[in-house]
């Protein structure tokens, strides 16, 4: 099982760009490109919950757990 993130399909589906998320967020732009493109190993809580307060999701929407590829 693996932690997956389903930010690329949230921020996609309203149209918003990775650098316009990080700047609104105050959060560093390669680390939101990386949760992006899910390559991240370790998921920042501040920024884990930055994310849900902006884009007013639960965890459960942002980070969902699957099988193993």
């Amino acid at each position: 099982m693996q932690i997956r993130s389903n930010l690329r399909q949230i921020i996609d589906q309203r149209d918003i760009k990775i650098k316009e998320l990080a700047r609104a967020i105050d959060y560093r732009f390669e680390s939101v490109r990386m949760m992006y493109h899910d390559e991240m190993e370790r998921y920042p809580r501040e920024l884990l919950s930055k994310l849900c307060v902006y884009l007013n999701v639960g965890i459960d929407e942002l980070l969902t757990l699957r099988e193993a590829e």
